[in-house]
């Protein structure tokens, strides 16, 4: 099989919202140009990247919306449980616990780790607080495949290291901090730091242009 951009494999989720929006509303196809406008998306970008992973429209017809989900879950692999655990139970991590109530799909979070004693054994949405020394055992036991980390930086590595050697396939690091992990383990950065700094870049950038030079 080719080897697939990460940019085709971010999109995906973003169809799927869609498509299960107008599931929602019973519509029951929908063509590449509808998805591109609510996308403000090449139609033929959506085409390509769709077919990478095989023929799923008809020409004239567009996609079957249900087929296309079933699809694209299959692909995300969200037809299969993924258990998640979640190492730091301050004000993020309990928000991202009690997110775990509107996910649809079978990636969630069931196991959630601190190292402070005063909140291990209290509970979050129904999950109960571990202590860090229990997350090997509950990693495996629970077959947990993904990590999130929602510790301080300089907490952060020790945390990766922990849940690397629990057998932990990918990890989502809200950690403002780069992390060190083996070649097999996939490492997403969800930075808001970052984010809102390059964000900051781009305002009134329109009008800055005007008055500035090309650079070559």
């Amino acid at each position: 099989m080719k080897k697939i951009s990460e940019a085709v494999v971010r999109r995906l989720p973003v169809y799927l919202q869609v498509l299960n929006d107008l599931h929602k509303r019973d519509v029951q196809t929908v063509s590449s140009q509808e998805l591109g406008n609510k996308l403000n998306l090449n139609p033929a970008q959506i085409r390509k990247d769709l077919a990478y992973f095989g023929e799923f429209g008809r020409k004239g017809i567009g996609y079957d919306v249900t087929y296309l989900i079933e699809k694209i879950r299959q692909i995300l692999k969200l037809d299969q449980p993924l258990n998640v655990g979640l190492v730091g139970a301050g004000n993020l991590g309990r928000a991202l616990c009690n997110y775990n109530t509107y996910l649809k799909d079978n990636m969630k979070i069931t196991a959630v780790f601190d190292s402070h004693r005063s909140i291990v054994g209290t509970s979050i949405n129904g999950l109960t607080i571990l202590p860090m020394d229990q997350l090997k055992d509950v990693v495996i036991k629970r077959n947990i495949r993904v990590g999130i980390i929602t510790v301080p930086a300089f907490e952060a590595q020790s945390v990766a290291d922990r849940f690397v050697s629990a057998g932990v396939e990918g990890i989502l690091n809200f950690a403002p901090t780069i992390l060190r992990v083996p070649d097999h383990v996939r490492i997403h950065y969800a930075d808001f730091t970052t984010e809102l700094l390059s964000l900051a870049y781009y305002l009134d950038k329109e009008g800055d242009d005007e008055d500035e030079p090309a650079v070559d």
